[in-house]
């Protein structure tokens, strides 16, 4: 798992650089001067030792994060110093069509969950169900219409990723935010193309 977490940590940082370099290229500037650091990595499907009250007791464990990340709320020793002062940054991606969350950790999350939140807004369709449930249908002319450019390999890699594949992630948010496991900060959408 930590081989894989690293493969997975490099990966991003190497997807990360990769868009830098476009970006300098096509506005021709640096991307320091556009200023695009990294805010945030994050790892989510991971395990990892650490300590949480049980029964009344601190206990040293392992928690499993499967579909979820860590939420921990401010001064927990485990935040970077960047954001111990706020609580850990919680990303909540939602599906390609609709909108992201960011969101801090909060102190209900360390009495209920062991410091965690879910990662994202959860599939309502199995893949095999999203391909069966799109034929016929050309989901990047859907996306196009909602004014977000899809690019993929196949058509089934893109139908089963389809936005209705995916529960409403403001929905999901919602109520991470009312059970105290992470707080609202900024909902972000696609950016739109603009026709004229």
């Amino acid at each position: 798992m930590r081989s894989a977490a690293n493969f997975a940590w490099c990966n991003r940082q190497l997807l990360m650089q990769q868009t830098r370099d476009v970006f300098a290229e096509v506005f021709g500037r640096t991307w320091e001067s556009m200023q695009m650091n990294l805010v945030y990595d994050v790892c989510h499907n991971i395990a990892k030792f650490e300590e949480h009250m049980v029964e009344g007791k601190k206990k040293r464990l392992w928690v499993h994060r499967k579909g979820a990340t860590r939420a921990f709320p401010a001064h927990h020793p485990e935040i970077p110093s960047a954001y111990r002062s706020i609580g850990q940054p919680v990303i909540i991606p939602g599906d390609m069509g609709r909108a992201s969350w960011v969101l801090v950790g909060q102190p209900g999350s360390m009495e209920k969950t062991f410091g965690t939140t879910c990662h994202g807004a959860g599939r309502l369709l199995s893949r095999t169900a999203a391909v069966r449930e799109s034929q016929g249908r050309r989901i990047d002319k859907e996306l196009e219409g909602r004014g977000v450019i899809a690019r993929a390999q196949s058509w089934r890699g893109l139908a089963e990723e389809q936005p209705d594949a995916y529960k409403n992630v403001d929905d999901v948010v919602d109520v991470v935010h009312r059970a105290g496991l992470s707080r609202k900060v900024a909902r972000m959408r696609p950016i739109g193309v603009i026709k004229g």
